[in-house]
């Protein structure tokens, strides 16, 4: 996010399912929201916490982006 983005202007409006179908149950659109909101948190405070000791920022941009492409999913 950059400066002045708010953290509810990054939240997706819209989570789609594999078939392009959007999730619409309000208690899955809940857990979704805080997940994204806790993440965002531990991201920011890891990446701050990085530059803080001398990480190359671009460098750190690029260790979480591997993180997530990392990721591979539960169903695989």
């Amino acid at each position: 996010m950059g400066q002045g983005d708010s953290e509810d202007d990054a939240i997706p409006a819209i989570w789609p399912q594999p078939d392009g179908q959007p999730v619409s149950c309000r208690e899955k659109l809940l857990v979704l929201r805080e997940n994204y909101v806790e993440l965002h948190d531990v991201m920011r405070d890891a990446f701050e916490d990085a530059i803080l000791m001398g990480v190359d920022e671009a460098q750190m941009r690029r260790i979480l982006i591997e993180l997530v492409n990392r990721m591979r999913s539960p169903h695989a």
